[in-house]
């Protein structure tokens, strides 16, 4: 292929789709160098559905010219935005979109404009978070457009191209010294990691380069690691806020500001884009209603979209660490030598032990436990040549025991005594490992959690604690109750201060039924200011009965 000097509206839109498939490819990849314990969505899902939308509008409007085309970049990427990710990228579309659009329709777009529409895009990413933190896909854009603007005169696109793609590449090397979230994990940045894609695409219509295939995501296992966020706005995690806001917001351009500044006392991860008369608005935040209600003020905010962010366990630290995902459902396609049946209660907990690899889930847990009848179906069902069992409460342990000697193939008890055990086992569950190593391993990682959780007592009693009245809040460790207290916070982060050792370096906060947003922030800010030094996760679970487990490890 001959290489181009410039690009027109064709090259263009080859552009846009190549870095379309690029993300595809790599979108679960990058996803899983997402560190962000309770994700804004899914970083690379984002971006590829954020360029999805830009080439779905290039080919509806069926652009002729670079302006045309230009036209559609901006506006696909205002709308199909998707997330913190998808937001910052639609900015860095629009950058390189204006730059087109202004060259000359008959000259092409050549290495001038392109480094124009490199620091077009890198202004317009850092315009439009609120407080920008380097380390991320800002760092690596600020990078490349450096890099294409240090080109001497008379370079040619191609070599413009891949000066801002070295740039680009040893600033995104450089992100966990920017950012000690990536650092902790042992990743770079995933944001970064998906704009490189885009810098991939442009040398492979200039100069016919192929487009980098995904490396291989279960190697990842050992890198990803949970940490306490920080995210692009830089104003704390994101597990400490728990809606996601975004919408179109039709206002004159003159009153974003205002808006800009009243938002920023409502939440953070605030990024807003747009011109003309029309923004895209994203916001973490505890108060919906103010959110929008900033929007009535501005103008008009239409497609409203609001996602519970502790609803999204997609990107769980167990599924990070997990060798294998299985899809939402009872069973893999394909049978494994040794399979794995949990027990457990909880729409949020059953998703994360299937996207552990476990293969059946029989319901159940305190006051609701299954029959051995329960789990031998389960056990049969499974398309393997071996079993492990995960109980996942001292008082189903003897059932599994006994369902384990009348079935008909080799079954491993491992006895876990809650979700929290089971969930560590699980991390080193093998599907082509025998029972018995297998239950060995699992055994062994079960037995290094400290696990501890909340419930709230039925009836008055006495214990060591002191006395309980009904209604009172119990913080349970696996000896005793430790922790006796009116408020369900309260209870919640006496156990912690009880459970919580030298040493130890993760809390993982496992919401249930009963919890809520302020008693979870509770928690984190006790955890930040007493235990700096250690990592916070939170993850929805559903179970009922128990508002809070805790893993701590």
């Amino acid at each position: 292929m001959e290489t181009l000097d410039r690009l027109t509206a064709t090259d263009l839109v080859a552009v846009m789709v190549a870095f379309r498939d690029g993300l595809r490819a790599h979108q679960a990849f990058i996803n899983r160098l997402n560190v962000y314990p309770v994700p804004d969505g899914d970083t690379g899902t984002n971006m590829a559905l954020t360029v999805e939308s830009v080439v779905q509008e290039i080919a509806e409007r069926d652009g002729r010219t670079l302006s045309e085309v230009s036209a559609a970049i901006s506006y696909g990427s205002l709308m199909g935005a998707r997330g913190n990710s998808g937001v910052i990228l639609s900015q860095i579309l629009r950058g390189l979109a204006d730059a087109a659009g202004a060259v000359d329709a008959g000259t092409g777009l050549g290495p001038e404009g392109l480094a124009d529409g490199l620091a077009r895009a890198a202004d317009g990413a850092y315009a439009a978070v609120q407080k920008p933190v380097e380390g991320t896909i800002l760092t690596v854009m600020r990078a490349a457009a450096h890099g294409a603007r240090a080109t001497p005169p008379g370079t040619g696109l191609v070599d413009l191209v891949q000066a801002a793609r070295a740039a680009a590449a040893e600033a995104l090397a450089r992100t966990p010294d920017l950012l000690p979230v990536l650092k902790s994990a042992g990743v770079v940045d995933s944001g970064g990691t998906g704009l490189m894609l885009l810098l991939d695409a442009f040398l492979h219509v200039v100069d016919g380069r192929p487009l980098p295939e995904a490396p291989q995501t279960p190697g990842l296992a050992e890198a990803v690691a949970p940490v306490r966020p920080a995210t692009p706005s830089g104003d704390g995690g994101v597990g400490d806020l728990r809606y996601e806001v975004m919408y179109l917001l039709e206002a004159p351009d003159e009153l974003i500001p205002a808006f800009r500044e009243v938002w920023s006392g409502l939440g953070d991860s605030i990024v807003v884009v747009g011109g003309d008369g029309l923004w895209n608005c994203h916001i973490h935040t505890d108060e919906i209603g103010a959110a929008i209600e900033a929007a009535l003020q501005a103008g008009r905010p239409r497609d409203i979209r609001v996602t519970d962010l502790f609803e999204q366990v997609e990107e769980e630290r167990w599924v990070q660490a997990a060798v294998g995902t299985a899809a939402e459902g009872e069973g893999p396609e394909e049978p494994v030598f040794c399979a794995v049946v949990a027990v457990c209660t909880g729409e949020g907990i059953r998703r994360i032990f299937r996207s552990l690899g476990v293969h059946h889930v029989v319901n159940g847990g305190q006051s609701m436990n299954p029959s051995t009848s329960d789990l031998l179906e389960a056990i049969e069902a499974c398309k393997s040549e071996q079993v492990v069992l995960l109980p996942n409460n001292k008082n189903i342990v003897p059932v599994a025991v006994q369902a384990a000697g009348q079935a008909s193939k080799p079954v491993r008890v491992v006895p876990t005594h809650g979700i929290q055990e089971g969930f560590a086992a699980l991390l080193e569950y093998d599907p082509e490992g025998d029972a018995d190593s297998n239950a060995e391993l699992m055994a062994d990682n079960a037995g290094r959690v400290v696990a501890g959780e909340v419930t709230q007592a039925v009836r008055p009693s006495v214990c060591d604690a002191g006395p309980i009245e009904e209604g009172d809040y119990l913080g349970i460790s696996r000896e005793r109750i430790e922790v006796v207290a009116h408020d369900l916070a309260d209870a919640a982060t006496g156990l912690l201060e009880k459970l919580i050792g030298d040493g130890h370096e993760i809390v993982t906060v496992i919401a249930g039924e009963g919890a809520n947003a302020a008693g979870t922030r509770r928690i984190t800010e006790w955890v930040a200011q007493y235990r700096p030094e250690m990592a916070t996760e939170t993850h929805h679970g559903g179970q009922p009965l128990y508002p809070y487990l805790f893993s701590i490890e």
